[in-house]
């Protein structure tokens, strides 16, 4: 049993190691020369590189993130034995999930000054929920689109996921799989907050893509 556990919390801490990986900072500084935390809104993640180095920087971010959170839950597979304890297979899933997510916005690797963990939490959701995180994507697709406000995209899309995971697609019978459901549409919208105000005041700015992938010099 205590060796259960040792491994438990080995994979919950490389789940957070793994979220930890700061691919916004580090492609920024390592191909751009740039800090992306020192430009544009300041936030360590896709939408804010693709803003401010574009899509030959920002693409990379994202896709990398994604598999991020992907990956961290998939550790459960190997410090997992399957049997039937506390946690099961599904709850420590959850748990290098949220692990992953910490990591994300508080990177070890980065001083702690990460990005709001919207990638990490969709390959999260390509990982427990498929189906669900398909959907919210199109959902965030759709509102974008219309919109061209990533945080409102955002945010719509989190507060429907638990909708559409557990009305929808009946994850009503899974606990585990309905409460993180819910925990993501409490969370995203606390991450954005100032956005919303700003969206509330009018001051948010609209996506638009820096088209010129120049290199930003500090």
């Amino acid at each position: 049993m205590m060796g259960d556990i040792i491994l438990f919390v080995i994979g919950a801490i490389l789940a957070y190691l793994l979220g930890s990986i700061p691919t916004a900072v580090w492609i920024g500084k390592t191909f751009f020369h740039t800090d992306i935390r020192t430009q544009g809104s300041g936030n360590a993640g896709a939408t804010n590189t693709i803003r401010v180095l574009g899509l030959r920087a920002g693409l990379p971010v994202l896709i990398i993130d994604i598999l991020k959170g992907w990956l961290a839950v998939s550790i459960a597979h190997f410090s997992h034995d399957g049997r039937d304890y506390f946690p099961d297979l599904l709850d420590y899933k959850i748990i290098l999930a949220i692990a992953a997510v910490m990591g994300h916005i508080f990177p070890v690797y980065a001083g702690f000054r990460g990005g709001k963990g919207i990638a990490t939490l969709l390959g999260i959701g390509i990982a427990l929920y498929p189906v669900a995180a398909l959907i919210a994507f199109c959902i965030f697709l759709a509102v974008f689109f219309m919109t061209r406000y990533v945080s409102l995209s955002s945010i719509i899309a989190s507060v429907t996921f638990p909708v559409v995971d557990i009305l929808i697609l009946g994850h009503s019978k899974y606990p585990s799989l309905m409460i993180m459901s819910i925990l993501v549409a409490i969370f995203v919208p606390i991450i954005h907050h100032r956005n919303i105000r700003r969206l509330l005041r009018g001051e948010e700015h609209r996506f638009r893509l820096n088209s010129t992938n120049r290199k930003v010099e500090n």
